[in-house]
């Protein structure tokens, strides 16, 4: 969690590309905090209540698009200011690539 460099955050597995560190936060949880991934990167768990009653507590699972693995979960108590989303990921699940800022215009998950 102590990364800080601008850079991109890729999946351990296949190496795709899945957060940006203008995305990261401190969320105090000692994990890696986003609170938006790339577009189309993770696939973040659907259904509503039914499907998931605990998802508020434990959050809904998130994984990579790319090769399927487990990346962490998602839950909705992230920063207002921005989606509202906190992606709360395994650090062990991540490599990160020091390449600088993701260019303006960058596509992002909002939910």
């Amino acid at each position: 969690d102590g990364e800080d460099r601008a850079g991109t955050f890729v999946c351990a597995g296949c190496l795709a590309p899945l957060f940006f560190s203008e995305c990261k936060f401190d969320s105090g949880t000692g994990w890696p905090s986003f609170w938006a991934a790339s577009a189309d990167a993770v696939v973040v768990e659907g259904g509503g209540v039914f499907a998931n009653p605990l998802a508020a507590l434990f959050g809904r699972d998130v994984g990579c698009r790319g090769c399927g693995g487990h990346l962490g979960h998602r839950f909705d108590d992230g920063p207002r200011r921005t989606t509202g989303k906190r992606f709360c990921i395994n650090g062990a699940a991540l490599r990160f690539r020091n390449d600088g800022p993701a260019p303006k215009g960058t596509p992002l998950m909002d939910s």
